[in-house]
């Protein structure tokens, strides 16, 4: 009996701010990440938005939340939501 091995892979964390949840199940999160520059050296603030998958509306504008990659949920939704970190305020 042949056994079918799945070869599990890690998948990538992102930690970033809610800046909209107005779709119904989707927030979209600003991730903001430091490169160094290659020839001066100096870091430069990148910042990419995301859209992840709410199922449960519980993200307000403002919450850090983690995100993690996820099979395609729709045309542009390639991530869920893992937890939130802080509620805004």
């Amino acid at each position: 009996m042949a056994e079918n091995k799945v070869k599990k892979r890690n998948k990538k964390v992102l930690t970033g701010y809610v800046v909209s949840n107005k779709a119904d199940k989707t927030i979209v999160v600003n991730v903001e990440t430091l490169i160094e520059h290659p020839l001066y050296k100096k870091y430069i603030r990148r910042r990419k938005k995301f859209m992840a998958h709410d199922p449960n509306n519980e993200c307000n504008m403002g919450d850090k939340v983690q995100i993690i990659e996820s099979r395609p949920l729709s045309k542009r939704k390639r991530w869920r939501l893992l937890k939130i970190l802080q509620k805004a305020d």
